[in-house]
């Protein structure tokens, strides 16, 4: 992947996805620009540099359409065009309890806060990203979803669910609108997967799939960077599952 340009958002996590698919990414010989919310994509830069790839980090806030667009014209100006696009910022709340609650209970704000952080930042940053992509009649969108909404759901998130869902329906559509110019728009859909920000009841899950385990990030990095190789160009508008066979067990539990 020599000579491709590659954002990667929600990197800022030493133990996340972002992270591990910009590390793989960057091992196949991609330029790469991470961006978090904070100044810490510093350090994760600087991991990567020390693994001799090239890299940058921009700081943006993906829920301010300001800050998508700061962020789109910044990467554009590193390296002048940007060939593959991970949109993996986005998750449920793990520091607002008040964000996990049965529907009935659920705020607008909450709703739209969701939304926001999970389904519009991507819908705002591919729309920024993606002239160059159709113009240059090549380009490389990949969205990191869940399972959670598209395949499975459990009680007290539907405004989660409904984004990620949301981002399955997304990647549908584009992968319509832009085949034609060499662009493919595809999505993975991590389960349980051994996180920094993973519970104790998520690693727990994660031991109760047919594989026995969570997941790990670089075994999601791995489907992203799939969906990213040049040689994926009949991929488009594809979901692919990384979790375990989790979601195709009928019979759970002990």
């Amino acid at each position: 992947m020599s000579g491709q340009t590659a954002v990667i958002t929600g990197a800022g996590s030493e133990t996340g996805i972002g992270f591990a698919s910009a590390r793989l990414l960057g091992r196949l010989g991609a330029y790469i620009i991470v961006a978090a919310t904070t100044q810490r994509i510093e350090q994760r830069v600087a991991e990567l540099r020390a693994e001799g790839i090239d890299a940058s980090g921009l700081v943006a806030d993906l829920t301010h359409p300001e800050q998508v667009n700061r962020l789109a014209q910044a990467a554009l100006h590193v390296r002048g065009r940007v060939d593959i696009l991970v949109n993996n910022a986005g998750m449920t709340s793990v520091s607002d309890a008040a964000e996990s609650a049965p529907l009935l209970e659920t705020s607008d704000k909450v709703w739209h806060d969701a939304l926001d952080r999970n389904l519009t930042s991507t819908f705002r940053l591919t729309r920024a990203l993606l002239p160059g992509m159709v113009e240059r009649r090549y380009g490389r969108v990949v969205n990191v979803a869940s399972v959670s909404g598209p395949v499975v759901a459990y009680p007290g998130d539907a405004a989660y669910h409904a984004a990620k869902a949301g981002m399955v329906g997304l990647t549908r559509a584009l992968a319509v609108e832009v085949g034609r110019y060499g662009v493919t728009v595809n999505a993975v859909a991590p389960g349980w997967i051994a996180t920094g920000s993973a519970t104790g009841r998520e690693l727990a899950m994660g031991r109760a799939t047919p594989v026995g385990r969570p997941g790990t990030p670089d075994e999601v990095a791995a489907a992203v960077v799939f969906l990213a190789t040049p040689e994926a160009s009949y991929v488009s508008g594809q979901t692919l599952i990384v979790d375990g066979a989790n979601s195709v067990q009928e019979e759970k539990g002990p």
